[in-house]
């Protein structure tokens, strides 16, 4: 499991944890066992653990699954990992997560982790590029990403991660994870947050890349009003046509919203 940069030289366990990976590992057994008992794994279901490191949560989710598939970057860890689990436990890939094909072990996917807050964001846009593969997400993250991603509109956290999120996700914050967790310790608390894919019931956006354009544009200078932010991207038709009135910020739509003034435009999205 991999959290925030740790000093330089930092050992646990006999490994000396590296700072390109934000490593520090989950070592609490109680919080392994709540973290266990959120997802309910059982034998039979593809259980997908994202960055294992030392092993505390793969050792417990094996106990309940059989069997896990887990993606790991780091090759000593990796090493580590074969000569504690079996291949009869453990389907082990050495790769990089943001570049891993989750969507090629399967579908119905139980992903778990303990997400390097490093690499969150983009992390989280991957893993909802393949949603369709996934039955849902257990995640740890920094407690402030986690309040990021369940936040409303306009309250200060709402953002473009949460609206590319529950455009794909229904989000819960399930409980938080204290530094003291963790060896090393990091500075900051952490949460957990189930994301259960809406399927059928997702809002229907015509075109996902204009979406996606539209939402980051309106949260690039979040204090301009859409016109000023939207630019060419959206026309004073296309408002009339989504009911959204241009004069407002993108902090105060709802997900609805954004998804109406994408589908009242063009497939086509003007470059600056």
């Amino acid at each position: 499991m991999r959290r925030h940069p740790p000093g330089p030289g930092r050992t646990v366990d006999g490994h000396v944890a590296r700072k390109r990976y934000g490593q520090n590992f989950l070592a609490d057994e109680h919080y392994v066992a709540k973290i266990v008992d959120a997802v309910g794994p059982r034998p039979g279901e593809t259980i997908v653990e994202i960055g294992p490191g030392l092993g505390a949560l793969t050792g417990a989710l094996v106990a309940r699954a059989g069997r896990i598939v887990a993606v790991e970057i780091d090759r000593d860890l990796a090493a580590r990992l074969r000569e504690r689990f079996g291949p009869d436990a453990l389907d082990l890939r050495v790769a990089d997560a943001l570049a891993f094909d989750f969507a090629s072990l399967g579908d119905r996917l139980r992903v778990v982790g303990n997400l390097p807050y490093n690499i969150s964001s983009p992390l989280l846009f991957h893993l909802a590029g393949q949603a369709s593969a996934i039955a849902d997400l257990t995640v740890m993250l920094q407690k402030e990403v986690v309040a990021r991603m369940t936040a409303a509109p306009s309250t200060p956290e709402y953002g473009r991660l949460t609206v590319m999120l529950q455009a794909t996700f229904a989000v819960e914050r399930l409980f938080v994870v204290p530094p003291g967790a963790f060896r090393p310790p990091p500075k900051v608390d952490s949460a957990v947050a189930r994301l259960t894919p809406l399927r059928e019931h997702a809002p229907a956006i015509d075109d996902r890349a204009r979406f996606a354009a539209i939402v980051a544009a309106a949260f690039s200078q979040r204090r301009k009003t859409l016109r000023n932010a939207l630019g060419e991207r959206v026309d004073a038709a296309q408002y009339a046509r989504a009911g959204v009135d241009p004069q407002r910020r993108g902090e105060t739509l709802s997900i609805d919203e954004f998804v109406a003034l994408a589908n009242a435009g063009p497939g086509v999205i003007p470059r600056n």
